[in-house]
């Protein structure tokens, strides 16, 4: 049924699920590179992860619509289950290709680039877990903002290292697509970063 007053309680429960959704993927992206084992278990895994996120984004986008009044605006609402969607769907991306490519050695500079996505990961749940009492939130997403810079360099400098001479070709194909999605990925983390600190200027 359509609701006039907000369920303050069912958004930011929602926003907390799909925030452990978003870090346990990371985590198991991380792992995945640390270990790099049985890969297409993990991208299955991972690949239900983020099933369970798509499940969860449809559930917000549901009941913003029969919501009427809101408590945070709306278009903050849909920004922040998109860019959280958005993540996982990242990272979801990256385990298929690795068993798509037949990637058969990780390098130290994925395993760098996912530790990154998954400190990410955990400053993005903490950032959403205090959604409702607005506590240290810019700490979270000057963090968040921190990481990705940190990655746009790692990542450069990986993709430089491929055309050195020392790699197969096609090795340079595929690593130089994985490191793109790692960056993209630390990338749609800064864009839920930046979701948020919209919302805490708008609360000022």
């Amino acid at each position: 049924m359509f609701s006039f007053f907000p369920k303050d309680e069912d958004f930011f429960e929602l926003f907390c699920r799909q925030a452990v959704l978003v870090r346990q993927g990371c985590e198991q992206l991380q792992e995945m590179m640390q270990r790099f084992d049985r890969l297409e278990e993990r991208a299955r895994a991972l690949k239900e992860v983020e099933h369970q996120g798509d499940l969860v984004a449809h559930e917000l986008f549901e009941r913003l619509n029969r919501t009427f009044i809101t408590p945070l605006d709306r278009e903050d609402i849909h920004g922040l289950a998109s860019g959280l969607d958005d993540v996982l769907d990242a990272v979801e991306a990256i385990a298929s290709r690795i068993v798509l490519f037949k990637i058969t050695n990780t390098t130290p500079q994925a395993q760098q680039l996912t530790r990154i996505v998954a400190e990410c990961g955990v400053q993005i749940g903490q950032a959403v877990g205090h959604l409702k009492d607005f506590k240290g939130l810019m700490s979270f997403t000057i963090e968040i903002n921190r990481l990705e810079n940190e990655a746009d360099g790692l990542s450069r400098q990986a993709v430089a290292d491929l055309f050195d001479g020392r790699h197969d070709f096609l090795d340079v194909i595929r690593w130089k697509e994985i490191y793109g999605r790692l960056e993209n990925a630390a990338d749609q983390c800064e864009d839920v970063a930046n979701v948020i600190e919209s919302i805490v200027l708008k609360s000022r």
